[in-house]
């Protein structure tokens, strides 16, 4: 009796044994998911957002900053073939430059969304501001071409010239408010708007100087270099304000050593930038011209960061949706960006030569 006892027992021991290698077999067999709903694909995957948030800001700047400059300086002419030659320099470009402003909004609403809703609903009257003029400085030039009345079209240039200088003037006015956690309205946020006109002036000047001809290259070369001294005078100015208002502490921020280089990278770049428009060398110039506006969205991250809205203290973990959401725009929404950035490197190789009033030249 005792040794069908001992069997038994030997039996079942044997089986549990079997059980658990299936068990840890099919545990060895099972895949590892792609997405883990509470892992981040890799370590500082919000900050990778935040930079990329902060980039298609720069990238916007850079690109549509020079359409708002052509709009500017379009302010300048009498002559009607000038002004031709003004719409036709940017034409091919200008709507798709609009691009990078769409792809930083939906980049800080998809990884971002409280911190966007905060902005917009903190600042929206300066945000519908904004969206108007862009409206305005976009349909002006369709209508301008719908009758050849000169009243008609001296008023659609007044509209077109208004709706230029208004969009930097408040999208500036809107990212200084929300760096410097200030109102609508401070005087460190009017004056980062003031300097978003003058540098859109500067990288227009350098545009247009890449894309026409002499004499008038020459006029707008001379504009461009007034621009940037204004700019550069525009930097100063805010930085006095803001030691002196010392808005949410940032002094401290301002004193560090990537803000330091950012300033002296910004005033080596305009002061190049200066010396290769007096050597007429005018496509150097303006990619010096970029870079100041890519050192610009900078100079945002690094004065944001680690805050992505500091108004409410929302840091960019914090404010970061969950790590599935965001692992999956990683892997959706990036090709598309880089797809985006192809194009417009194919865009600009493109219509990249010189103009007249009725199209492109060499």
């Amino acid at each position: 009796m005792s040794g069908a006892v001992g069997t038994e027992a030997a039996s079942g021991a044997l089986r549990g044994v079997a059980e658990a290698s299936a068990l840890d077999g099919s545990a060895a067999a099972s895949p590892t998911p792609l997405l883990v709903p509470d892992e981040y694909l890799f370590d500082g995957l919000p900050e990778f957002w935040f930079a990329l948030v902060l980039g298609t800001l720069a990238a916007y700047v850079a690109l549509d900053g020079f359409d708002f400059g052509v709009g500017m300086w379009y302010a300048t002419r009498d002559d009607e073939h000038d002004r031709e030659q003004f719409l036709a320099a940017f034409g091919p470009v200008w709507d798709a430059n609009e691009v990078w402003l769409v792809a930083f909004g939906t980049t800080l609403l998809g990884a971002f969304p409280a911190a966007y809703a905060a902005l917009l609903s903190e600042h929206y009257l300066l945000a519908l501001g904004a969206v108007a003029a862009l409206l305005f400085r976009g349909v002006a030039p369709e209508l301008r071409e719908q009758r050849e009345d000169q009243r008609w079209r001296r008023a659609c240039d007044r509209l077109f010239v208004a709706g230029s200088t208004l969009s930097p003037l408040l999208l500036g006015t809107l990212v200084g408010s929300w760096v410097f956690g200030t109102g609508t309205l401070s005087l460190p946020a009017i004056l980062t708007g003031v300097g978003l006109i003058a540098l859109s002036l500067t990288t227009g000047a350098a545009y247009l100087a890449v894309k026409t001809a002499a004499p008038l290259r020459d006029e707008l070369t001379r504009y461009g270099q007034f621009a940037t001294a204004g700019y550069l005078a525009g930097v100063v100015v805010l930085l006095a304000v803001l030691f002196a208002l010392d808005p949410r502490g940032i002094t401290t921020d301002l004193l560090s050593a990537p803000v330091l280089a950012i300033v002296l990278g910004s005033v080596g770049l305009g002061v190049g930038g200066v010396a290769l428009a007096r050597r007429e060398r005018h496509r150097e110039w303006f990619a010096s011209t970029l870079g100041l506006a890519v050192l610009l969205g900078l100079l945002v991250a690094v004065l944001l960061y680690p805050e992505v809205y500091p108004a409410t203290g929302l840091t960019v973990t914090d404010a970061a949706v969950s790590p599935i959401a965001l692992n999956l725009m990683t892997i959706l929404g990036l090709p598309v960006l880089v797809l985006v950035g192809g194009y417009f490197v194919y865009l600009y190789s493109v219509f990249g030569g010189t103009v007249e009033s009725e199209g492109y030249g060499g």
